[in-house]
This record gives structure tokens, C-alpha cells and sequence, in this order.
């Protein structure tokens, strides 16, 4: 994304007094109007480094820049944050209105200047017809506008948002990171998102950075993290996905990982030689149950196998086969219900393998 640099962060550590490293030397730049997407599993330092950002929490080492400005100094009242959390923090007592002019009535502000505010956040929202109902009174989802309309009251710079839908039910939670994806991108802040939720993210993103034990271990757009993983740990924690071990093995044109069923050509910067143990991966959608009409190409590899397990799944099917020494997990829209044993052909997409 072309632009101005509004966040870099450099070198950031956290210690806790017991000795708990949370973060080790982060490093990351967030550009002006960009919606970044911390992401990994509980315990990874996501929730940490947010927080470590908007001043909440105290950094053990390193430096924190908006634009130019270092601001590790700055309380957080003044670092231009806007927070929203997972429960929202709404004022139970306090109607829709008063909820979000709550902040400005603390800074003090003119009430024409507040009232303004106010009523453009609740049109803008889509909050109007609510602004005098209580937070009880809503839905999830309409909560959620509240709170974010109370941060936006504010004008922050910065939007940071931690596990904002971890809280709500999965078809509440589908449409909401929908509604949330186009509002974000409408408001264009600057916006850091926590999740461990990887279709979230995938979803809400305009890069994500994978966290695993206080390291970020990636940073890209959606579709390269998912295509290109770079480490077996962004490999493994970024959908479901096929383990094949195989042998390295020389030919005629360099090296190939030897799956016994198939050959796949590894980078020349693979760091393993003749001989090595390695392992290629396969996402289950780049494999496929070979049909009377189905069409290949140069980059298949139709293998036979024969049927472990055949599962309903609602919208799919979810089938394991094996083939040689290996379980296959893939997905079918259509399929006769198998019985375990019964012999099925394959199709592999070789260019979609990843090597690491």
C-alpha cells in the first residue's frame, strides 16, 4: 500500500516482572489509512502489543513512532487512540446518545459542537432511530456501532480494535466482519485489529501480521499469507492443511522431494541436500476427486487412492483418503456417500504445492 508511514514500531520487547518474555523484538510499519490485522493464537503477545501501542501497556525496550514523533513518552490520553474491546464497555444506565457523547463531554467540549457530533455518528452509523434506546435494548451488532461511533466521536488517528466480535455467535459473527470490513475501509483510519480468528482476518485485512510466542512471524496481504506462507508455524495456523513427508532426492535439474507417488521441485535456496527429510504441504482445495468429465493440465497429478472417511458436512462433503503412506484431507460439493476401502481417483494441482 502506497503512502505515508503512521505507526513504526522498533526493536519493542515486554518482560514481565516474573520473567514472561511477551514480546521480543517487534518490528513493524503500519501505513497512514491502513487496516492491519494482528493475528495468532491466544497467549501470542497480539493483545499485548496493541495495547503497548495505544499506551496502555508499558514496553520493556524498543521505540514506538506516529509519523516522526517517538511516544513512548506520551500518556495515552494523548497519543489520538481510540479503543474499542471485546465487551464494549457500553454505559448500561446511558442511552445511545449519551454513550457516545460520553468522551466528548469529559474533554469539555462546546454542547452545539457535541450535539453535532453526536447526530453525524448516529446517521452515519445507522444508529438514529436508537438514540435514546439503552444498550440492553440492542443487538450485538448494533452495540458494536455504538461503541465504535463513541471512539469515532473523538476524531482519533488511530483505531485500535481488540477481538471486537470474539463475544458474539459464528452467523452473527459472518455478517459482522462483513459490515465491519466495509465500514473500517470507509472511514479510512489508521486501524491495528486483534483476532486468533483467521477467516476474520482474512476478511477485515488489508495486511495481516501472524504472531506466534511474542514474534511476528509474517507479515503480508491475506492472499499471500494463505498462498505463501513463509514458516511451518504460519503454515500450519493458516487454515487446514495436508502434511506429506518426503525424502530429498538429485535430478537432472536440480532437487525434487521424493513423495513416492509424485516429485516436487524445491527453491535452490531450500537448505537441505540429498538425503534430507522434508515435508511439502497442500491445501485441501487444491486437491480434487476425479470425475468422468474432469479436465487436467500440465501442473495435475491424478494419483489413485481409496476412502478412509466420507463426512456430511451440510455444504460439503469432507473426505480423507489414502494414497500410499498418506491421508489426503480435501472437500467435494457432490458426492455418493463412499464406504470405507472404495477405490478413488485424485486430482492434485502440483503448482499449488507448498515446500518449506
Amino acid at each position: 500500500m502506497a503512502g505515508k508511514t503512521h505507526i513504526s514500531i522498533r526493536h519493542i520487547a515486554k518482560v514481565y516482572p516474573d520473567g514472561t518474555k511477551a514480546l521480543h523484538d517487534i518490528n513493524l510499519d503500519i501505513m497512514e489509512g491502513e487496516i492491519v490485522v494482528l493475528l495468532g493464537p491466544s497467549g501470542c503477545g497480539k493483545s499485548t502489543l496493541l495495547r503497548t501501542i495505544g499506551g496502555l501497556e508499558e514496553k520493556s525496550g524498543g521505540e514506538i513512532y506516529f509519523y516522526d514523533k517517538e511516544i513512548s513518552s506520551v500518556p495515552v490520553e494523548k497519543r489520538s487512540c481510540g479503543f474499542v474491546f471485546q465487551n464494549y464497555a457500553l454505559f448500561p444506565t446511558m442511552t445511545v446518545r449519551k454513550n457516545i457523547a460520553f468522551g466528548l463531554q469529559l474533554r469539555k467540549m462546546e454542547k452545539s459542537e457535541i450535539e453535532r457530533r453526536v447526530d453525524s455518528l448516529l446517521e452515519m452509523m445507522g444508529l438514529a432511530e436508537y438514540a435514546e434506546k439503552k444498550p440492553k435494548q440492542l443487538s450485538g451488532g448494533q452495540q458494536q456501532r455504538v461503541a465504535i461511533a463513541r471512539v469515532l466521536a473523538i476524531e482519533p488517528d488511530v483505531l485500535l480494535l481488540d477481538e471486537p466480535l470474539t463475544a458474539l455467535d459464528a452467523k452473527l459473527k459472518e455478517y459482522l466482519r462483513i459490515e465491519l470490513s466495509v465500514m473500517l475501509r470507509e472511514l479510512g483510519l489508521t486501524t491495528i485489529y486483534v483476532t486468533h480468528d483467521q477467516i476474520e482476518a482474512m476478511a477485515i485485512a488489508d495486511r495481516i501480521a501472524v504472531m506466534n510466542c511474542g514474534v511476528i512471524e509474517q507479515v503480508d496481504t491475506p492472499k499471500n499469507i494463505y498462498a505463501t506462507p513463509k514458516t511451518e508455524f504460519v503454515v500450519d495456523f493458516i487454515g487446514r492443511i495436508n502434511h506429506l513427508k518426503g525424502t530429498v532426492r538429485r535430478a537432472s535439474h536440480g532437487l525434487n522431494v521424493d513423495l513416492g507417488f509424485m516429485e516436487v521441485p524445491i527453491p535452490t535456496d531450500y537448505g537441505k541436500g540429498e538425503g534430507d527429510d522434508a515435508v511439502v504441504y497442500l491445501r485441501p482445495e487444491d486437491v480434487a476427486l476425479m470425475r468422468p468429465n474432469t479436465e487436467t493440465t500440465e501442473e495435475d497429478k491424478v494419483v489413485e487412492g481409496t476412502v478412509e472417511q466420507c463426512i456430511f458436512m451440510g455444504d460439503c462433503y469432507q473426505v480423507v483418503a489414502k494414497v500410499r503412506d498418506y491421508e489426503l484431507y480435501f472437500r467435494v460439493n457432490n458426492v455418493t456417500t463412499f464406504k470405507h476401502g472404495s477405490p478413488i481417483s485424485i486430482k492434485i494441482n502440483a503448482d499449488k504445492l507448498i515446500v518449506l
